[in-house]
């Protein structure tokens, strides 16, 4: 893996730099072959109260990405760490049953042993427990935005209607909304 570290509002010491290599480096572990991918590490801070650390590891088969604010900025790597395994974990279960099922060889994910499971996290396959169909009203952005605060949901799927594509609109962590579009 090669490491892109940037920092905001902050300057990457040698130190920070080499904690957040041994840390993600430690993902390396949960594959077969060498990974050749960007890491790119981005070290925000806040008000001098708050530090944002935002990890994205973009391979081919998989993309994987973390975000987390915490106070330290040494605990919000380690943090971003746990999340991409906790990833990584799923996907890899994800894979292998699907190779299990249809006889494939698996070959992008190493077998572990003695890694343990965290609290709460179980290697069972993601269950759909309820499935909804509804038509897809054309509107704008902002009545699809006014829908789904009606609503109280977190996204709202609808049909734009001056392109006629199927988007989302959604909220976002800092309180405004976010639109998905596909690529026509």
């Amino acid at each position: 893996m090669r490491y892109n570290v940037r920092g905001e509002n902050i300057e990457v010491t040698t130190a920070l730099r080499e904690h957040v290599e041994k840390k993600l480096g430690k993902l390396e572990r949960y594959f077969e072959n060498n990974v050749d991918a960007n890491v790119h590490v981005n070290l925000k801070f806040y008000n001098d109260q708050e530090s944002k650390v935002e990890v994205t590891i973009p391979m081919t088969d998989l993309s994987l990405r973390a975000e987390v604010h915490h106070e330290d900025m040494y605990n919000a790597v380690d943090l971003a760490t746990s999340r991409l395994e906790r990833q990584i974990r799923k996907h890899k279960t994800k894979v292998n049953r699907k190779f299990r099922e249809n006889g494939f060889p698996k070959h992008l994910f190493t077998e572990e042993t003695g890694v343990a499971v965290a609290d709460g996290e179980t290697d069972e396959a993601p269950q759909v427990v309820r499935q909804k169909r509804f038509n897809l009203k054309p509107m704008d952005n902002e009545e699809a935005i006014l829908q789904m605060n009606m609503l109280g949901h977190n996204f709202f799927v609808f049909t734009n209607a001056e392109t006629n594509l199927t988007n989302v609109v959604y909220r976002r962590n800092d309180g405004k909304y976010g639109l998905i579009e596909p690529n026509e």
